[in-house]
């Protein structure tokens, strides 16, 4: 079974007044897992219905393999979809919800239960042909809906939310099934879905989309490590986020294009920050550092390195949480900044820092982010004179 390349061109769709989408471009690959994520009401949804046919766009073509899917309706093209709700027969048994398909194709008999045995093997079920979907768990509901879009041997596979309905624990270990079945029939996958940490796990890339937009498309690493907008570092794991203005930038002697931008931030001060991003002095960005960047100690580091942030704080609220512990840490400026300590070695019984201690706070220049750029200032041109100073 092989899968398809998608092709998603200036799709655009209203509802009334409301703009769902708009003039969506994307490219997904023949084979990929590749997901949709956003939150409620993003466009998400609609963008997959209109993949699958059920909805029609107002502008924009979607190709399979190059060909323009639109004029045909739902079960001419060669995708199936996995809903939300599972969509069984409840009047018949799995082994029947599965051959449902294959017997309006009017298959010989013994090619339907060919088929059908070697697909909820598949699915892990073959134990299970027998019984009706009210005697399932919600995960083995979801597997049938899967084994039953899958039999038609579809070249892509379109999932809405499949494992939304189900506990968290639950949910985890269907991810990972739906991954290894992903690898075994080598199909294209688009998901749809609004958890971040079910994007992460199991694609090869993804869309993040807020209000119709898709504003970064990249691998869960890109996404996570080089968030394009404020947006997306905010939607994608926790993190830091600060209003700033560049106060200089310099080129750094690297093969790569890539500056230092020094930027002062009110409830910080003056930090560094490289970036391949042109930013002029003058203009007011984002900048964003993960908390398990930064690193807390009672001590001040004794580094030397030009390219380290360093802060003061107190201890605000430590949360201990077995593998980690979280810390919120109030600066002079009384601004929580959020800090992740993982517990790696044995040694690490418990949190050496507690409630209400001084810390040092640290990081590289490497390891922030500028996010958004929201004005092109009119400060000293590209790249900028030399390096601020100061400490907050």
């Amino acid at each position: 079974m092989k899968g398809s390349d998608v092709g998603i061109k200036e799709i655009s769709k209203s509802f009334g007044d409301f703009k769902v989408l708009n003039a969506v471009d994307l490219e997904i690959k023949k084979g990929e897992f590749f997901s949709l994520l956003g939150p409620s009401g993003c466009g998400k949804t609609t963008l997959l219905r209109i993949i699958a046919g059920f909805e029609t766009p107002d502008v924009g073509i979607v190709t399979f393999d190059g060909a323009d899917v639109l004029p045909l309706p739902p079960n001419r093209r060669p995708a199936n979809t996995v809903f939300q709700n599972y969509a069984l027969f409840p009047h018949l048994t799995v082994f029947e919800n599965v051959a449902f398909s294959l017997r309006l194709k009017k298959l010989q008999r013994n090619e339907v239960n060919s088929q059908v045995t070697e697909y909820l093997k598949l699915v892990q079920l073959e134990g299970h042909a027998h019984k009706k979907p009210n005697q399932l768990s919600g995960g083995q509901k979801q597997r049938v809906a899967i084994a039953r879009a899958l039999i038609n041997e579809p070249r892509v596979l379109l999932l809405d939310e499949p494992l939304s309905a189900l506990d968290a624990k639950l949910r985890q270990h269907m991810l990972i099934e739906l991954d290894q079945i992903h690898d075994k029939i080598g199909i294209t996958f688009i998901y749809v879905t609004h958890d971040q940490q079910e994007a992460l796990s199991v694609s090869d890339r993804i869309a993040v989309m807020n209000q119709g937009n898709v504003l970064q498309v990249g691998t869960p690493h890109d996404i996570y490590e080089s968030p394009a907008t404020d947006f997306v570092a905010r939607f994608i794991g926790e993190t830091n986020l600060f209003d700033a203005s560049v106060t200089a930038v310099e080129k750094l002697d690297r093969s790569e294009p890539e500056y230092m931008a020094h930027l002062h931030i009110p409830e910080l001060g003056n930090i560094k920050v490289t970036t391949v991003d042109e930013v002029r002095s003058g203009q007011q960005v984002s900048f964003t550092i993960r908390p398990e960047k930064i690193l807390i100690s009672k001590e001040k580091p004794a580094t030397k390195r030009e390219d380290i942030n360093l802060l003061q704080g107190t201890v605000d609220e430590p949360i201990y949480s077995g593998f980690q512990t979280k810390f919120y840490v109030k600066t002079q400026e009384k601004v929580l900044i959020r800090v992740i300590k993982q517990h790696a070695k044995y040694s690490d019984e418990g949190p050496d820092i507690v409630w209400k201690d001084s810390v040092y706070l640290s990081w590289s220049a490497n390891d922030g982010y500028i996010v958004g750029i929201k004005d092109d200032g009119e400060g000293s041109g590209f790249p900028g004179p030399g390096p601020g100073t100061g400490e907050p």
